[in-house]
């Protein structure tokens, strides 16, 4: 491993950790988890540590996940996926992972959910993971500052204003710091009323580094683009013109697109070495989930588990490798991978057999 790293984005995978494609090693990591026992796909994640200088593997240092909203779903649209939550307004595409449900079509106005995510323009977030809360449980939302009054103490995310006047700040801001432009979460015990909330706590968003040399992965949703030089992630201004870049023709990257970005800080700029285009709106894109480990509390080729993550390898189209789905039980170690998660659970395109 050559460079310090950080990489923000959502699990791809299980089993060492995957994030943004690149699988970090985790057996020295330390793991801080907020809203959730263990670490699952798609839900958002920083990692630190050491990557490689081609991006092709990473050590973990410190793994940290928290989700990003929760509170009640209204004005559902099936025809994109899209909904709203804590006057967010969330979209989704065909990489995000439905923790509890087949789709947006299976929630329903007033349910309370709970939401990981990639903060894009001001007030939306691409859903990486939706899952079903308890309705009593505390609401939360993250977004972008905008319109900030320090002496009214209050600020907007999205539709919402936020009374931050009894909040408490951190980990990663203080009052003194907290900006306009600046990606926050914020906690409260109560809903929302009349479009205000009352904030018991003002979290920063995961960190971006900022010192030369770093080396940073970043998902996230372009916004701000001028060109292919001048563009931002996760508000991080990114220069991609001399990056390798797949999943689509460089023409396609656009405002809306999801990107993922692997490169090296300069002067406060992500000079881009490979850049994966991971949904055009419209058209779609690529999207690969993997879990690596035993197989656990098998019970037939369509249920089993593998690393907490239910697996369904049943489909006439899986392919398997050095084994047959009749080679399938417990402890097994296997590497599974699929393309979507539904209802929790991953559907398995190929299971390879790992050498005991």
């Amino acid at each position: 491993m050559t460079a310090d790293a950080a990489g923000i984005g959502a699990a791809d995978g299980l089993g060492s950790v995957i994030l943004n494609g690149l699988r970090y090693n985790t057996d020295s990591a330390t793991f801080s988890l907020e809203d959730t026992t263990e670490l699952q796909i798609g839900m958002s994640a920083r990692i630190a540590g050491k990557v490689d200088a081609n991006f092709t593997s990473g050590i973990a240092a410190t793994v940290v996940s928290a989700a990003e909203l929760r509170g009640a779903v209204s004005a559902i649209d099936l025809k994109d996926g899209s909904f709203t939550v804590m006057g967010a307004r969330v979209t989704t595409d065909n990489a995000t992972v439905w923790g509890d449900a087949k789709g947006a079509s299976d929630l329903v106005d007033g349910a309370v959910v709970q939401v990981w995510g990639l903060p894009a323009a001001p007030g939306t977030l691409r859903a990486t993971r939706v899952q079903v809360a308890p309705a009593t449980i505390a609401p939360l939302v993250t977004g972008t500052v905008q319109n900030l009054d320090r002496g009214g103490q209050q600020f907007t995310l999205g539709l919402l204003t936020i009374d931050f006047g009894g909040a408490a700040f951190g980990p990663g801001i203080d009052a003194a710091s907290l900006a306009n432009g600046t990606i926050v979460r914020v906690r409260g015990t109560a809903a929302p009323a009349a479009g205000r909330f009352t904030a018991t706590q003002v979290q920063g968003w995961y960190a971006i580094p900022s010192a030369d040399g770093i080396a940073l992965q970043l998902a996230g949703v372009v916004t701000d683009f001028a060109a292919l030089g001048d563009f931002r992630v996760l508000g991080n201004k990114i220069d991609a013109r001399n990056a390798q870049i797949t999943g689509g023709p460089s023409g396609s990257i656009g405002n809306g697109v999801k990107v993922e970005v692997d490169g090296f800080l300069s002067g406060q700029v992500l000079v881009v070495k490979k850049l994966r285009i991971r949904h055009v709106p419209g058209t779609g894109g690529p999207v690969s989930f993997t879990v690596i480990g035993p197989i656990a509390n098998y019970m037939s080729a369509a249920d089993f588990i593998v690393r907490g993550q239910r697996v369904d390898a049943s489909g006439s189209g899986t392919i398997f490798e050095n084994g047959t789905a009749a080679d399938l039980g417990n402890g097994k170690r296997v590497t599974v991978v699929g393309d979507r998660v539904v209802d929790g659970v991953l559907i398995a395109q190929s299971v390879s057999f790992m050498q005991p």
